[in-house]
C-alpha cells in the first residue's frame, strides 16, 4: 500500500527567495523618496544642497572636547539601558526649566541612538495590529513607515498651506474611530516649518484627553523657534503628562547629528515596556556620545543661540527670495525649512526638483514625498551659508523664469 506525500512546489512554481524573504510590511513601504535624489547628488560637482534636514555648523568645540576627554579617560563600556545617570538628570532638569515638565530620571527618560530610535522604540512598544495612529501630513518621511513597521494602521490628516500647515483639531477629532489609539504630532514640522499654535496645542489636547489616545510627540526642533513663537513641550499641558511620549535629541540645536544622541520621557509603566525593545535590540546608545550631549545640556546653551541667530537670517533670506520669484513661501516659524509651493510653474513636485537640479545644481525635495498634501510643493533646507542661499535664489529664479517661459 503506498500513500501520497505532499511534495514541495517545483523550482518553477515557487517565486525566487528574493523576492520571497522579506515582509510584506517592509515590501509595502517604498525606500524614501529623499535618498534617491541624494544618490543623484552624489554623483554630480557644483550642486548647492538645500536637501539634507542637517545642520552646516560643526560641532562647537567644547562638546567635541568632551567627547574627546570621554575617550581619554576610558569611558569605552556599555552605559545602563537607559543612559548614564549623570546625562538622564541634566535632561530632566533642562525639561523643567524650559517647560515645567517633570520626570524622574531613574525611571522615566531613556537615552536612545538618535530620536530616529526613539521614533521606532516608541511605536514598537505601544502599536498592536490593527491599531490606528493619526497622523499629519505632510511629515517627516520616517513616521509612516515606522508605523506600519510597527504593526500599526496610520491614518493621515491632511494640513493646507491656508492654515500654515498647522493641524486642524476637527480633522483629527472626525478622523476618530473605535480602533484609534494614538495621535502622532511632529511640531515644529519636517518639512514644513509650521508649529502649533498654543489654542491647537490645547484643542489636541483635549481631544486626546477626551478619546483617551496615546500621544506621540516628536520635538526634536523645539529649540530651532522663530519670532514671537515659543515652543511648549506637550506633556507640559494639563491631562498630557499620563498619556505622551516626548521624543527629542540633540542633532539639529547643538548640530550634532553624526553623535547619533536622542532621548525620550514617558510615564514608568510606559518606559519600561520602551525599555524592553531597547535593551534587545541596541543594549545602549554610545557612552562618548552620551558624554558629550551631557556638555551640550551643561554649557551649550550660548552654542544654541549663535547658530538659532544665523538660521533665523537665513530663514528670511530664503523666505523674501522664494516669494520674489513668485514661489508663495509661508513664514516657517520653526525648524529649519522653507516649503515654497511651485505649482505656478506648471511642472509637478518631482519634476521641478529633478530639473532643478539637473538644469541649475540646486537640490530641493520633492513636497510629495513627505505626504499627497505636500505635491506642488519642495522642501529647502535653510541650514546651509547665507553665501549659497543667495547663490540658490539666483540659480531658482534662473530655472523658474525659463520653465515659465517654456509654458
Amino acid at each position: 500500500m503506498t500513500t501520497d506525500t505532499p511534495r514541495p512546489p517545483t523550482a518553477q512554481a515557487r517565486a525566487p527567495l528574493a523576492e520571497r524573504a522579506l515582509a510584506e510590511r517592509v515590501r509595502s513601504v517604498p525606500p524614501s523618496g529623499i535618498r534617491r535624489f541624494f544618490d543623484i547628488l552624489a554623483t554630480m560637482d557644483d550642486v548647492i544642497s538645500l536637501g539634507v534636514g542637517e545642520p552646516d555648523f560643526d560641532t562647537p568645540p567644547g562638546i567635541v572636547e568632551a567627547g574627546i576627554a570621554s575617550l581619554r579617560r576610558g569611558r569605552t563600556h556599555y552605559t545602563s539601558n537607559y543612559g548614564t545617570l549623570e546625562l538622564r538628570r541634566a535632561l530632566t532638569a533642562h525639561l523643567e526649566r524650559r517647560y515645567g515638565v517633570s520626570y524622574d530620571p531613574a525611571r522615566e527618560v531613556l537615552i536612545t541612538v538618535g530620536a530616529s530610535e526613539a521614533v521606532d522604540l516608541a511605536l514598537r512598544a505601544t502599536c498592536d495590529p490593527g491599531d490606528e495612529v493619526i497622523l499629519h501630513e505632510p511629515s517627516y518621511v520616517a513616521y509612516l513607515p515606522a508605523i506600519r513597521f510597527a504593526g500599526g494602521t496610520a491614518v493621515q490628516v491632511a494640513t493646507r498651506l491656508e492654515d500654515d500647515f498647522a493641524l486642524d483639531p476637527a480633522a483629527v477629532e472626525r478622523a476618530i474611530t473605535p480602533n484609534t489609539k494614538a495621535l502622532f504630532l511632529g511640531y515644529p514640522c519636517n518639512p514644513t516649518g509650521a508649529v502649533l499654535s498654543d489654542e491647537t496645542q490645547d484643542e489636541l489636547a483635549a481631544i486626546a484627553v477626551r478619546h483617551d489616545l496615546l500621544v506621540y510627540s516628536d520635538e526634536i526642533y523645539d529649540r530651532l523657534a522663530y519670532g514671537s513663537y515659543r515652543h511648549r513641550a506637550l506633556s507640559s499641558l494639563p491631562g498630557m503628562r499620563e498619556r505622551t511620549i516626548l521624543i527629542g535629541g540633540f542633532s539639529k540645536a547643538y548640530a550634532m547629528t553624526g553623535w547619533r544622541v536622542g532621548w525620550l520621557c514617558a510615564p514608568a509603566g510606559i518606559l519600561e515596556g520602551i525599555v524592553k525593545v531597547h535593551q534587545y535590540s541596541i543594549m545602549s546608545a554610545p557612552t562618548t556620545a552620551q558624554d558629550a550631549a551631557l556638555e551640550a545640556l551643561t554649557n551649550g546653551e550660548a552654542d544654541v543661540e549663535r547658530m538659532l541667530a544665523a538660521y533665523d537670517g537665513r530663514r528670511r533670506l530664503i523666505v523674501d527670495g522664494l516669494n520674489e520669484l513668485g514661489l508663495h513661501t509661508f513664514e516657517p516659524r520653526g525648524a529649519f525649512y522653507a516649503f515654497p509651493q511651485i505649482s505656478s510653474t506648471g511642472l509637478d513636485a518631482e519634476t521641478f526638483a529633478e530639473r532643478l537640479l539637473h538644469e541649475e545644481r540646486v537640490a530641493v525635495v520633492p513636497g510629495s514625498v513627505f505626504g499627497p498634501s505636500g505635491e506642488g510643493h519642495v522642501r529647502a533646507c535653510y541650514a546651509t551659508s547665507e553665501e549659497q542661499l543667495r547663490e540658490a535664489l539666483v540659480r531658482i529664479g534662473r530655472f523658474v523664469k525659463r520653465v515659465r517661459g517654456d509654458a
